[in-house]
């Protein structure tokens, strides 16, 4: 017989559940400013340990320090402020129209607005976003009519997808926001070939991939990584690690990895991490990956740490896994308090205006909800006809189909 001790599987767990007192003193966090910009045609080798790090400009004293700073000038910051106060008052409105049963189905970005706002500013007409369900900001950070994304989320008569998609999941060409799919992971390696569509055909748009941290455990993920780095294909690969997936945290997906950039690395992709909750810095990492994807030094892989403040969705109780005060613990703070303390320490901002500007902020997207609302709503319609699930699928319609609708009569 064997002496061997019998076999185990190791399953992660969090260091903190339900009841317990949740303490991140002893997360690496290193000092603003501290971190090197390299050039963007610098080698994925010569930049290992940015994968390990993560690239921060604002301090604790509201300043913006290190060589990533200065990128922005203060208008652009306080456009930038006003696009994080825009996406959590109209997540806050939405939350509240679902509860009330307006809407199926609603997925906040409470916490991370700056990844996706500041991202957007990165970003040229006719590049193109493959996003994930938390990337409301670069519809709402571009113009995208807020009318047209309650529409869509009220699935009522508007509805530019006409009922054929679920709520939040957007689609705006030109806007450079792809359909959103409800099979998580698949935009991933979908962005990467339409990177490589666009260096085929010899154009100069670049796009940009999105998934969480949980759905870096999906094949999907790691084909994208072997195209993008065997092609050299003009995409910016990112990661948001807001710590939990619906209800299992970043361990499960990242195993005993150290970070989830580093995971680049083996596919020689350069790979950077940045505090997500950081504007200026998101933006200048941001940038330096498009700029680099445009000169055609191929892809990178951006990891925005961060924190999934409100529940996964309207469908998910995040205090059955994690305790209350977890977010409120959180090293890195709230994105918007952070630029908002920057400008006020720059001189350009006050307590007052901003107070003013969340106002003005709030009662727009309230007037959008109103506008929105006359079109209908799930609870009380009107909503598309259902003759649409018939429609802009075939140039011609199949007898098959055409029997169908008839039988429906629609």
């Amino acid at each position: 017989m064997s002496d061997d001790a019998p076999l185990s599987l190791y399953v992660p767990e969090p260091e903190f559940r339900p009841g317990d007192t949740p303490d991140f003193s002893n997360v690496p966090i290193p000092k603003a400013g501290s971190v090197r910009k390299p050039a963007i045609d610098v080698a994925s080798e010569d930049i290992h340990d940015l994968a390990y790090s993560i690239i921060r400009v604002l301090n604790r004293e509201g300043e913006a320090v290190g060589p990533w700073a200065d990128m922005l000038t203060d208008d652009q910051l306080k456009e930038g402020l006003e696009d994080m106060l825009r996406v959590r008052a109209f997540d806050a409105r939405m939350l509240t129209a679902q509860r009330q049963g307006k809407t199926s189905f609603y997925v906040q970005a409470l916490g991370e607005e700056a990844i996706a706002c500041a991202f957007a500013k990165t970003l040229r007409q006719g590049d193109m976003n493959f996003p994930t369900y938390r990337q409301q900001g670069l519809l709402l950070s571009s113009d995208y009519p807020m009318v047209e994304m309650m529409n869509q989320i009220y699935s009522n008569s508007a509805d530019p997808l006409q009922g054929r998609q679920l709520p939040i999941m957007y689609s705006s060409k030109e806007h450079g926001f792809f359909t959103i799919s409800g099979n998580l992971a698949t935009q991933f390696i979908q962005g990467v070939g339409w990177a490589m569509a666009s260096a085929i055909k010899g154009d100069t748009k670049i796009a940009a991939s999105w998934i969480g941290d949980g759905s870096t455990a999906e094949s999907d993920f790691h084909s994208a990584l072997v195209f993008a780095s065997t092609y050299r294909a003009p995409v910016v690969l990112n990661i948001v690690n807001n710590q939990w997936a619906i209800s299992t945290y970043q361990g499960i997906a990242r195993g005993k990895a150290a970070t989830f950039a580093a995971r680049g690395l083996g596919f020689g992709i350069p790979a950077l991490r940045v505090d997500g909750n950081d504007y200026l810095a998101v933006y200048a990492v941001a940038k330096w990956a498009a700029e680099r994807a445009r000169a055609g030094h191929g892809p990178t892989l951006i990891e925005y740490v961060t924190y999934r403040v409100g529940a996964h969705s309207t469908s998910d109780d995040p205090s059955a896994y994690r305790p209350k005060e977890e977010s409120t613990a959180w090293p890195l703070g709230d994105p918007i308090e952070r630029l908002k303390n920057h400008l006020i320490a720059r001189g350009v901002w006050s307590d007052a205006q901003h107070h003013q500007t969340r106002e003005i902020i709030e009662g727009q997207v309230a007037e959008a909800q109103k506008q929105a609302q006359k079109n209908g709503t799930l609870h009380d319609g009107p909503h598309s006809s259902p003759r649409m699930m018939f429609e802009d699928v075939f140039e011609e319609m199949p007898l098959h189909l055409r029997r169908q609708r008839q039988e429906a009569g629609v």
